[in-house]
């Protein structure tokens, strides 16, 4: 982790406010390019210092009780959202001696998930988190190597977490903004920013700098209740359609000031498709604009990833956890991930506990 370096105007955190982005003029709206330096990949995780990660783990490590925040490799067995290619274990018997081996293959985003910071690029600008083209990240310098690295895995995505149990909150409050309709997993509604903040409230869950935010949507408990040919038919719905967070520029303005790395449950942590105008246009039209909620026709991938380099955890199993929380009346934990040390990747499974 790095400080930032000089000549950015800091707020009390040691971050510019977000009224102040983008950093340097002629960068994408709301981007934080430079703030760690040009050659910097860990964006927000620099907000996990070590002194806020041994604050974390002395508050939040009580019992000792784990969790696990991993959805099976196979969970999405047959097909997959976004015809990712699904998990194949190849099982190899190693005769005359009684050894087993077994080789792994799969989409690294088939199943719980952290998007990297060359996943998602701003799409008008057609640029990576610092400016990195899709070039970059396709090419190899002169030793051979891959041009970018996953730097991630060094000293992993590790502090304090909260659970946002939106799921259980939106259950026991019917109608918990009267200007929304009824919240559905598959289908693109919104969830606001008043409505997350009411739920926190109802949990009694404060917020702290550099927090691990995850979302409880209910997309895991919609998807345990559908029979095959339920789950077909939303697979077959092109673009997919998930309920999620919302774009706005004060969801944006929250996300910004506060945490380090965001998650959920469904297949895109926002609400989904963002009705992206086409890479050549200049400017969103009116439709689009009305889509995105009045973020200039900019997805929350777009802004997250490539413009703060922060973290998209998704398909994150979140169903023990939310129990636990509610057994316990505590909705904060210690999160210790370690995604894989894949020189170039794009995403990793985040091998994930929660620590109370």
């Amino acid at each position: 982790m790095v400080p930032p370096v000089s000549g950015f105007k800091l707020n009390e955190n040691g971050i510019p406010d977000f009224e102040d982005l983008p950093l340097r003029k002629g960068d994408p709206p709301y981007s934080a390019w430079g703030l760690y330096g040009d050659k910097d990949e860990l964006g927000t995780l620099n907000r996990l210092t070590d002194e806020r990660v041994a604050a974390a783990a002395k508050s939040e490590i009580r019992t000792g009780h784990r969790i696990s925040l991993n959805w099976p490799l196979d969970a999405q067995s047959e097909t997959s959202f976004f015809a990712r290619q699904t998990f194949h274990q190849q099982l190899i018997r190693k005769d005359p001696r009684v050894v087993n081996d077994d080789v792994w293959t799969f989409n690294s985003q088939v199943s719980t998930q952290w998007d990297g910071l060359r996943h998602y690029a701003f799409q008008r600008e057609r640029l990576f988190y610092n400016g990195v083209a899709q070039n970059d990240i396709h090419g190899r310098g002169p030793d051979g190597r891959k041009k970018t690295v996953n730097g991630i895995h060094e000293q992993g995505i590790v502090g304090r977490g909260i659970l946002l149990d939106y799921h259980s909150w939106r259950t026991s409050n019917p109608s918990p903004s009267s200007s929304s309709p009824p919240y559905s997993s598959f289908d693109r509604l919104s969830i606001p920013l008043h409505d997350l903040q009411s739920c926190l409230a109802a949990q009694g869950t404060s917020v702290h700098f550099g927090d691990i935010l995850l979302i409880r949507s209910g997309f895991s408990a919609s998807y345990a209740c559908l029979t095959p040919s339920e789950l077909a038919a939303h697979q077959s719905v092109v673009p997919h359609r998930f309920g999620g967070v919302a774009r706005s520029g004060e969801v944006l303005r929250w996300l910004w000031s506060n945490f380090s790395a965001v998650g959920g449950d469904q297949p895109s942590f926002e609400s989904w498709p963002p009705s992206l105008p086409a890479p050549s246009s200049s400017s969103p039209s009116e439709e689009e604009e009305e889509g995105v909620e009045g973020i200039g026709g900019y997805a929350l991938h777009e802004v997250l990833l490539a413009g703060w380099g922060c973290p998209i955890g998704e398909l994150f199993d979140l169903e023990k956890l939310a129990e636990h929380c509610r057994k316990e009346n505590r909705w904060s934990f210690f999160v210790s991930s370690e995604p894989c040390n894949v020189p170039g990747g794009v995403a990793s499974p985040p091998n994930v506990l929660a620590i109370f």
